[in-house]
């Protein structure tokens, strides 16, 4: 018993030992987790400029930092002292501090010595009432520590990019995303040779791509989608060897497609659609083997798939190649892309038969090949037209069928006609069966008389009332 007391009486010393020492370090804690008056004076006066007077953070407690921190700050020690590093203003949480609507840059954001993240999402709304621009000035201030840099989803932010962000060298992500913002690409942005992300999309840039964005070698995505950029695709983008997607989607680009892309060896996404590129598929696309998905469509870009030894491109997942001026038949070699689950090859001017081999491809759900010229009979199953639906489009495709035994399963190709073999024709109370062949002979002798008929693609209402009057016409010559 006596060794049971003395042991209890050793943990109730440990545990009164161990509470001890948490409040001393609470208490501790509190002794070095103050904030700077100055740091706070400009937290204060930054976040008053953007939501407004009324807030003057009066309910926090003990500072900005401590136990009722504001949405949207976070903070670090430097020092023994609380320091801003993340400042994200607008309507981010449910309870983040809303912008009021003349909202407006302070100079005391710049004072942060410490900041590494800086972000607006929908603060700036009002673009007639109260059009905001970004300061061009004092952004040299955050150079040293600036890291992420956001505006996103800013209508009433209007100009242009301020040249003095190619200073801040230490920026690893650059979103301008969905505002209002004009003009040019600064070249200078290509000296921030950390960046690993620039999003630019949905804004109204122009101009030409600067050839310097080539030399960000960091670089893992690149969305400049959106916007009303010319010229062509720069060479330099050759140089982009870590980037995993690239972006310029929707834009009026033209020219080629530089060669220089098959570099991009890492590259899962490449959307070029709805510019005006043209010369043909670049066979350097090829080797782009980490590619998943490629979107070239609603360009003239011409020419023809055959360039392509699509058998390399085994990670695609999206292939769409629409609306591209596209001629030849289509490659066999499409047809053992595994992976493949979107097919887009319409609206081009394809000819040739349709490989039966398509519908092997254990992951297509989707597949467009309508308003092209292919030919001949169509050899998928019931079960692939009944697994595809309307996502299997072929219509428009004049001279293309579908075998008529289908027609009593339900499931057939929509907007494909059946194939018909034979076809019976009335002449002068006659019934005569005619072969293809046969049909053929008499549609030739036919054109003489100034008529043609193509059985196939006719009505039987259509083809009896023109039997009857070619019919009329020859007894008249006769």
């Amino acid at each position: 018993m006596e060794k049971i007391a003395i042991k209890t009486q050793g943990l109730l010393i440990c545990i009164l030992i161990f509470i001890s020492n948490v409040f001393c370090m609470g208490e501790s804690d509190n002794n070095i987790s103050v904030m700077e008056n100055s740091e706070k004076e400009a937290l204060y006066s930054a976040i008053q400029g953007f939501v407004g007077n009324w807030w003057n953070g009066t309910e926090l407690f003990p500072d900005p930092c401590g136990w009722t921190p504001i949405q949207g700050v976070s903070c670090d020690l430097f020092d023994g002292l609380w320091y801003v590093t993340v400042l994200n203003i607008g309507k981010i949480q449910e309870n983040s501090l809303k912008c009021t609507p003349n909202a407006e840059f302070r100079r005391h954001l710049f004072e942060f010595k410490h900041l590494k993240t800086l972000s607006f999402i929908s603060c700036f709304n009002f673009p007639h009432q109260y059009p905001v621009s970004i300061p061009t000035d004092n952004w040299d201030k955050l150079a040293g520590s600036l890291v992420s840099l956001e505006f996103r989803s800013n209508p009433g932010l209007i100009g242009q990019i301020p040249p003095s962000f190619g200073g801040l060298t230490n920026l690893q992500s650059l979103v301008l995303q969905e505002n209002g913002l004009t003009g040019g690409l600064p070249s200078n942005l290509g000296n921030l040779v950390s960046l690993q992300r620039i999003v630019l999309a949905g804004n109204k840039f122009t101009g030409q791509i600067p050839a310097s964005f080539g030399g960000l070698t960091e670089l893992l995505i690149l969305d400049a989608s959106r916007n009303s950029l010319t010229g062509t695709l720069p060479l330099t983008f050759g140089g982009l060897t870590s980037l995993l997607k690239l972006d310029m989607s929707n834009n009026l680009l033209n020219g080629m497609l530089p060669n220089e892309l098959g570099n991009l060896k890492n590259l899962t996404l490449l959307d070029l659609r709805n510019n005006r590129l043209s010369g043909g598929l670049t066979k350097s696309l090829q080797e782009i083997i980490s590619l998943e998905e490629m979107a070239l469509s609603n360009n003239p870009i011409g020419g023809n798939l055959m360039t392509i030894e699509w058998q390399n491109l085994q990670n695609l997942v999206s292939l769409d190649l629409s609306y591209m001026s596209l001629t030849g038949s289509i490659p066999e070699s499409m047809t053992v892309l595994r992976r493949l689950r979107f097919l887009g090859l319409n609206h081009n001017n394809l000819s040739g038969n349709l490989s039966p081999k398509l519908a092997a491809l254990p992951s297509l759900s989707a597949l467009y090949m309508n308003g092209n010229n292919l030919t001949g009979k169509l050899e998928f199953s019931e079960w692939f037209y009944g697994k595809m639906g309307r996502r299997f489009g072929a219509w428009s495709n004049p001279n293309l069928c579908y075998p008529v035994e289908l027609m009593s399963t339900g499931h057939v190709p929509f907007g494909v006609k059946p194939c018909q073999e034979g076809v019976t024709l009335l002449v002068a109370n006659s019934n005569i069966k005619m072969s293809d062949e046969d049909s053929d002979q008499k549609n030739s002798s036919l054109v003489s008389l100034g008529y043609s008929i193509n059985v196939v693609d006719r009505s039987w209402k259509v083809i009896l009332v023109k039997e009857i009057v070619i019919v009329l016409l020859i007894n008249f010559i006769l």
